[in-house]
């Protein structure tokens, strides 16, 4: 094989052997886009020589997707098909690892309603609630990855000619995700060890509030008194490792919902629901969303902040120094799993109940007790820069300097 071939399939290999880790006997579920079919048949041949029962493969058409959104009936997009929910929840209750392998185009959905991406966006968020606060709870393993669309690929390197740039978004997410490594899955192991370093330390220190200053941003967070800090590989039910993200470089826990305070503005473009959100700004009082402005996509962002109660706070916290091998390659993604890993970010919507002492035992009456958002969203958005200062604030008001200049102080 030449090196490309190499890489990918060391690329499937981690998706299957550490994204989802997939287990004898286990079945496996794929969402994943027609564009990208030879990929994905590589990945489910891996999972059957690691041992996978069956896999499934829920494939996505950009096209078919922008047609539907068109010409569709509008009181459609309230709908979500009861088997699609149904499929999902039965795998889960069988012990299945989930894998969604993102491609889609950033600017899929541009210049469609709103209202029926807001529509469509609450109903799938309703009819899959109870799936989603089972993988927040880390009861099943799953992961998400990506591969390069044509329209993706034209996004993020427009300079380049046409027959260039799905390669070199290619080469971007293997280097992303050290699959150009000689050892992918040693060198993981390794980044592994070396984000919970990170995580022991804060954990360690148990800081009661975090204080954010950068040019547009000053903004407070309160964290809940059984928060715990996270960070790449996480545990499931069945005392199984898997890495939810590839890639990943953020440590993260959840903030107490009604502790934060402040404003703070985004330093990258938000790829959500097939559109682009950008220049924005978000204020904050006892928790809640007060204010929202955007150069591009307010109206989206208003929407998703109005999805639902929860949908007005933060359910997430996350630190990722600018000096970091996605920030450094200065490629803008236009995409969340990728730009979210080159900045500090916050997520509006549902907190993960692994990120509270306990929390995986609690349910959502006993994690909203203890501080902890719920809500039917989680959309991640990227507030970091060289320029953001991070103070961590202890019980007794001593203040201590957690990013100095957009990278860690410690």
């Amino acid at each position: 094989m030449n090196q490309f071939q190499d890489q990918l399939s060391n690329y499937a290999d981690l998706a299957v052997k550490v994204g989802v880790n997939i287990q004898q006997d286990q079945y496996l579920f794929i969402s994943a886009s027609t564009e990208i079919t030879s990929f994905v048949r590589l990945i489910v041949e891996k999972a059957y020589e690691a041992g996978a029962r069956q896999v499934f493969v829920d494939w996505v058409d950009d096209i078919v997707t922008r047609l539907r959104y068109e010409k569709a009936p509008a009181d459609s997009f309230s709908e979500f098909p009861a088997w699609k929910q149904m499929e999902r929840e039965q795998l889960a209750e069988k012990g299945a690892a989930f894998m969604s392998i993102v491609s889609q185009d950033p600017d899929l959905l541009n210049g469609i309603e709103s209202s029926r991406i807001r529509d469509n966006q609450k109903a799938s968020s309703t009819a899959l609630s109870q799936f989603r606060q089972a993988m927040q709870a880390d009861k099943f393993s799953w992961t998400v990855i990506a591969a390069p669309s044509t329209a993706w690929a034209a996004k993020v390197f427009p300079e380049l000619p046409t027959e260039e740039q799905v390669p070199a978004l290619w080469n971007a997410i293997l280097r992303a995700v050290r699959a150009d490594q000689p050892d992918p899955v040693q060198a993981w192991n390794k980044h592994n060890e070396n984000l919970h370093e990170k995580v022991d330390y804060l954990n360690g220190k148990h800081y009661r509030k975090l204080h954010y200053t950068a040019p547009g941003t000053d903004l407070t967070i309160e964290l809940p008194e059984k928060h715990l800090w996270c960070g790449a590989g996480s545990v499931n039910q069945a005392g199984h490792e898997f890495m939810a993200n590839m890639p990943t470089e953020e440590v993260f826990t959840a903030p107490l919902k009604t502790g934060v305070n402040g404003s703070v503005t985004s330093t990258k473009p938000l790829s959500y629901a097939g559109t682009i959100i950008e220049g924005f700004t978000i204020q904050f009082k006892d928790g809640k969303i007060t204010n929202v402005s955007a150069d591009q996509g307010e109206e989206i962002l208003k929407q998703l902040v109005d999805t639902d109660e929860g949908s007005q706070f933060l359910g997430e916290v996350a630190l990722v120094p600018h000096d970091s091998p996605i920030s450094n390659s200065n490629v803008l993604f236009y995409n969340t799993l990728f730009d979210e890993n080159a900045s500090n970010h916050l997520a509006i919507g549902s907190a993960y109940a692994f990120c509270l002492d306990g929390g995986k035992e609690m349910d959502s009456e006993q994690l909203q007790a203890n501080g902890l958002n719920q809500s039917l969203t989680h959309v991640d958005f990227m507030i970091g820069s060289e320029k953001m200062d991070i103070d961590g604030i202890l019980e007794d008001g001593t203040v201590e300097p957690v990013f100095r200049n957009g990278n860690w102080a410690f």
